[in-house]
């Protein structure tokens, strides 16, 4: 396992301290965050050999660069076997009042040209609010490079007076999907408790509140009511798994 010594100077204070905390993740199998911070780490040290002049300097760094390229490649290559194995699994915590995780900020790293069909099962899309929320994510889905063709919702019916508003909604929904080239299947069961979104590439997102993890804004004209990234959040908990074989709901 690669060190984190440099011999510290002015320039590699930086690079020193992500790469300390690379190693220390490392150390403690938590790869994931490891390969970022090394990724970050070498960055950093590309930058400070770039700026040297000193010889001796210079090799010691690019050594150092080397060691942990070396490392960072192969804990990528064993995340990649974690995947290719249906192992992989990352757990994200939301923090009370944490903002910066709109739909697109959580899910963008796993959405690319191959999701074509995606499965929604989520027994509360039944408010005014939680509608907003999914049409928000679907809106995330149709855009670039993403390629949907099929989302399947599996969703609990409200038996009370939202009733009504809640299958229409849904319906609307449906119909500008459709006229954006996308079928949108909904299913109702009173049985579900689960939420979960599955992506025919592979990955699965559980998370504890299913998409309703936003808090209420705190008014109609408060900085985070269009723009989720500012939306202060509701504390739960993200597990991203991936699946080589993807199983529909």
């Amino acid at each position: 396992m690669a060190k984190s010594g440099l011999g510290l100077d002015s320039e590699s204070i930086a690079a020193s301290t992500v790469l300390k905390r690379a190693v220390e993740l490392d150390s403690e199998s938590r790869y994931q965050q490891a390969l970022v911070c090394y990724q970050e780490g070498i960055d950093l040290l590309l930058q400070v050999l770039r700026g040297t002049k000193d010889d001796r300097k210079k090799c010691h760094l690019r050594k150092k660069i080397s060691d942990y390229m070396d490392r960072a490649e192969n804990i990528k290559k064993y995340l990649d076997q974690e995947k290719e194995d249906g192992k992989y699994h990352k757990q994200i915590k939301i923090e009370a009042n944490a903002t910066g995780f709109s739909y697109e900020s959580l899910f963008q790293e796993y959405l690319n040209e191959t999701v074509t069909e995606v499965w929604i099962e989520d027994p509360y899309i039944r408010q005014t609010h939680q509608l907003y929320n999914l049409l928000r994510f679907c809106e995330m889905l149709i855009k670039r490079p993403c390629k949907v063709k099929t989302i399947h919702l599996l969703t609990s019916l409200d038996e009370g007076r939202g009733k009504e508003q809640q299958i229409s909604g849904l319906e609307e929904i449906k119909e500008s999907l459709r006229n954006h080239g996308v079928l949108l299947e909904l299913e109702y069961s009173s049985a579900i408790h689960d939420r979960e979104i599955r992506f025919n590439n592979g990955w699965i997102i559980k998370i504890g509140r299913g998409l309703d993890y936003f808090k209420k804004p705190q008014s109609r004209f408060s900085l985070g009511y269009c723009d989720l990234d500012l939306r202060p959040c509701h504390e739960t908990t993200v597990d991203i798994f991936h699946n080589k074989h993807t199983k529909k709901i």
